[in-house]
């Protein structure tokens, strides 16, 4: 798959992309019921150039799903990762590494999958969700998002109701949910008529999350 895209000029080119150090590089908003995120604005310098590369490399797979009496075209495209695998970019296992090295103390555990989804264009888009798959369905725990490419705005409500937030993510920004956040929270990339460009989100999850 090839592409023609424009970097941001903030992402100032770098012979290695690499990430930054989280210690202090981390903002954490309380959330209702539990919940909480951090934020890295711009974490991975260089992401541009991975961005390019991951478009390029990975195997990205169209699905179709079941909605209610019809399938429909999944509105993005997918690449999954198990514990297991070889992940697509010396960078990703570096993020990786940086994550559990921060939060394995926190979190209990490691963060061991990767699932990566490239959103075309504004038309592509995830709806309103938890990632309540297994463990986290009754516990607490962590999913790290690092966004590739043009920003887009991931929005949160709670699930009980009350007023929507959001973060605009894009160009090697990291955010993290945790706590209760998969739970009493939804979050989704909402489709928009604004022109926008294409963006990758890598999100790093424990065992047993999905």
């Amino acid at each position: 798959m090839t592409l023609t895209y424009q970097g941001s000029l903030l992402d100032l080119p770098v012979r290695d992309p690499a990430v930054g150090d989280l210690a202090g590089a981390l903002t954490r908003t309380v959330l209702s019921h539990g919940a909480w995120v951090d934020l890295a604005p711009g974490w991975l310098a260089g992401s541009d150039d991975v961005f390019v590369r991951l478009v390029e490399q990975v195997p990205w797979q169209a699905e179709r799903r079941q909605m209610y009496e019809r399938v429909v075209d999944v509105p993005r495209l997918l690449s999954w990762y198990d514990q297991d695998a070889t992940l697509p970019d010396p960078v990703l296992r570096s993020a990786r590494d940086a994550l559990n090295a921060h939060y394995r103390d926190e979190l209990g555990a490691e963060f061991v999958t990767a699932g990566l989804c490239y959103y075309r264009d504004g038309q592509d888009s995830v709806a309103w969700h938890g990632d309540t798959i297994g463990r986290s369905r009754w516990a607490d725990t962590m999913v790290a998002i690092l966004s590739l490419g043009a920003s887009r705005r991931l929005s949160l409500r709670p699930r009980s109701g009350g007023s929507p937030l959001g973060f605009n993510l894009g160009h090697g920004d990291l955010i993290v949910m945790g706590g209760s956040c998969q739970r009493t929270w939804e979050h989704a990339i909402l489709k928009t008529a604004r022109p926008v460009g294409p963006r990758i989100s890598v999100q790093f999850r424990p065992p047993g999350v999905r």
